[in-house]
């Protein structure tokens, strides 16, 4: 009887050493993984704040590239400012929803609530974004032709090229964005229900 008393109490306390080495184990991987959505959260701010140096920069580069060299109307420099700035703006709004440094180390659920916000917006943005740009090409190409009315015109074909490759990187960085946002939201996923008691 005392021996099964012995053998009983030694099971318990191997069972309570497992649990505990369990437990730790768990708040290593917890670390690590926040770690690393933190990691993932400030690559996509430092790709926010160089989109929005080159649409703030645009403004007077515009000026000196459209309205200086290329003869182009102030109307259509000013049109391509505002909407640069619209951009910059809505890329600022974005951020401020990831931007907390602490963003991984509070709550998580309110943390996924954030990034599940910034990638919603992120992908509600070409709903503009795309009917912008065409609107802006087209204006493009109607400025470039009133300088000599000719279609050998090198303006139009540098505005055909440069929308292809902006819009093949545009469209490159969109998705690379939506993945990074979307394996964040993943990771809080996995950690959240592990944390939750069966």
């Amino acid at each position: 009887m005392m021996n099964n008393d012995f053998e009983m109490e030694n099971m318990r306390q191997q069972m309570t050493m497992l649990k505990n080495k369990l437990n730790e184990q768990q708040i290593v991987n917890d670390h690590l993984m926040r770690r690393s959505m933190k990691k993932e959260v400030n690559v996509i701010n430092r790709r926010y704040y160089i989109l929005m140096a080159l649409g703030v920069l645009m403004v007077p580069y515009g000026y000196w590239v459209f309205v200086k060299l290329s003869d182009f109307s102030v109307a259509f420099w000013i049109g391509t400012s505002i909407f640069m700035l619209v951009c910059v703006g809505a890329t600022f709004y974005n951020s401020r929803k990831i931007s907390d440094p602490g963003l991984m180390s509070h709550s998580l659920v309110e943390a996924r609530k954030k990034v599940a916000s910034a990638k919603k917006f992120d992908c509600d943005w070409l709903l503009f974004g795309i009917p912008a740009v065409i609107l802006w090409l087209g204006w493009f190409l109607y400025e470039a032709w009133q300088q000599d009315h000719d279609y050998a015109n090198p303006l139009l074909w540098a505005g055909c090229v440069g929308a292809i490759l902006g819009g093949i990187v545009g469209f490159k960085t969109h998705f690379t964005t939506q993945h990074q946002y979307q394996e964040i939201i993943d990771q809080i996923e996995d950690i959240t229900s592990e944390s939750e008691p069966e």
